[in-house]
């Protein structure tokens, strides 16, 4: 039997499609939208809210913090790469079985900072204590910690953005991994940490292969073709690994040709839109489509990729995608209601790009609870870190 051959306009039209990029609303729900794009990342809060919300044509950001602290269908953590998402709460057996089940590399930390495997497990089920009930700033957890662990987690060790963190610090991201924290609501200006089970309760992570396999499948028909490399960038697994993880999943899946090199789909998931890409959309910063689209070449041709990436890092840059493709950067700066967004094309636009490029800053505005106005011009702002 041949082996299917997928063009680059074939996938880009259905992973916008899939993605809610391509005019339909994706799902009615915070919680089902961020379960189509396999999460939104959320170091930039902001940048969730409009990640989610630019996918569905009514509501504000509102929406999605009354999903994270009133209906808790979202909770903020942890997940791929060990960056801070917002996943469905329905999804976190899958998700924190899944990454549970990733094999971690050696620390990056001196031999007289890391931690030892005993030492891990002990602060592990410190947080997990700690939280059980409450909500609690980093410094209340730090002294959760140390006082069920020992001095040794208190140590100030770590580097840190102005200074120096505690020891047991270098494995929090671990934690929110394994479903032993997750974050609360802001206390004032200050974050804080509770328990994922106060939002579902009893929940326990799926079993390793179970859970590796449904994250596959909807990695795959998110954002597939992919090969297991990608899927490794994607999820921050070593890519070996990743690689025995796809054979152990062969039955299921099927090989392509996409764009010249071997890919995999879900076996028989050969169909898809059949006009073009087309249309205007913001993503906005570390927005999933951007950091999960691959190849990069092909999402970020030409001049975008020395514009929209920092390095060959997707995300920094809140882009303009036209067409399916990167065409632009963009930024937006707020003062009281009025919310100045500047988007800088990498080429002219025409009537009607500009047209529909003005419906979508009028979203943003509406998202964000402000009045947007737009200018075309240079974003002289840097990459976000």
């Amino acid at each position: 039997m041949p082996t299917p051959t997928l063009t680059w306009s074939e996938v880009s039209a259905r992973r916008l499609e899939r993605a809610g990029l391509a005019g339909a609303p994706l799902a009615p729900d915070p919680a089902g939208i961020a379960a189509a794009m396999c999460g939104a990342h959320a170091q930039v809060l902001s940048g969730a809210e409009l990640s989610l919300m630019l996918r569905t044509d009514r509501g504000t950001r509102s929406a999605v913090r009354e999903a994270l602290w009133t209906e808790r269908t979202l909770v903020k953590t942890y997940g791929p790469r060990g960056t801070v998402h917002l996943l469905p709460t329905d999804d976190l057996p899958m998700w924190t079985g899944a990454l549970s089940a990733v094999p971690f590399g050696s620390s990056p930390f001196a031999a007289d900072v890391r931690l030892t495997p005993d030492r891990i497990e002990q602060v592990l089920a410190a947080i997990e204590d700690a939280v059980g009930d409450a909500e609690l700033t980093i410094d209340e957890l730090s002294e959760a910690v140390v006082a069920a662990t020992g001095s040794w987690a208190g140590d100030l060790v770590m580097p840190a953005f102005q200074g120096m963190w505690p020891r047991w610090r270098q494995v929090m991201h671990r934690a929110g991994q394994r479903g032993a924290l997750c974050f609360g609501p802001n206390r004032g200006r200050k974050v804080t940490y509770t328990s994922p089970r106060r939002a579902l309760p009893g929940f326990r992570p799926l079993d390793g292969p179970t859970a590796l396999a449904a994250l596959v499948r909807r990695y795959l028909y998110a954002y597939g073709p992919a090969t297991s490399a990608d899927f490794a960038t994607w999820f921050g697994a070593p890519p070996r690994w990743a690689a025995d993880l796809f054979a152990s999943l062969a039955d299921g899946l099927q090989q392509v040709d996409f764009a010249g090199s071997p890919a995999w789909i879900l076996a028989g998931d050969t169909s898809g839109p059949t006009a073009d890409p087309a249309g205007i959309r913001l993503l906005p910063y570390f927005d999933a489509y951007g950091i999960a689209g691959r190849p990069r070449d092909l999402l970020f041709p030409g001049r975008a990729a020395e514009r929209a990436l920092a390095g060959r890092q997707a995300g920094n840059y809140p882009v303009l995608l036209i067409d399916g493709v990167v065409g632009g950067v963009w930024h937006q700066r707020r003062a009281g209601r009025r919310i100045h967004v500047t988007v800088e094309p990498l080429a002219p636009l025409t009537a009607g790009q500009r047209r529909a490029l003005e419906t979508q800053v009028r979203r943003t505005g509406e998202i964000l609870e402000g009045n947007a106005e737009l200018t075309i011009g240079t974003v002289t702002v840097g990459p976000h870190a």
